[in-house]
């Protein structure tokens, strides 16, 4: 492998894991901004959740008040 190959795939590796970075930043922004208000996920009575836009939910969440 020539220099110039190993430093091409350098910056194509370095180029994925910043947009990738972004990516997440970008969903992160837009699921916070899709929650109804402030506050943090919480279980109800009947052990549905509440505030929680995700499928995959957070063990050990506290009740609802």
């Amino acid at each position: 492998m020539t220099r110039a190959e190993v430093a091409m795939g350098s910056v194509v590796f370095l180029v994925i894991i910043v947009a990738g970075f972004f990516a997440a930043v970008a969903v992160d922004r837009h699921y916070a901004a899709a929650l109804p208000s402030a506050e943090p996920a919480c279980v109800t009575e009947n052990g549905s959740w509440k505030n929680w836009v995700w499928a995959n939910v957070p063990m050990l969440s506290p009740k609802c008040p």
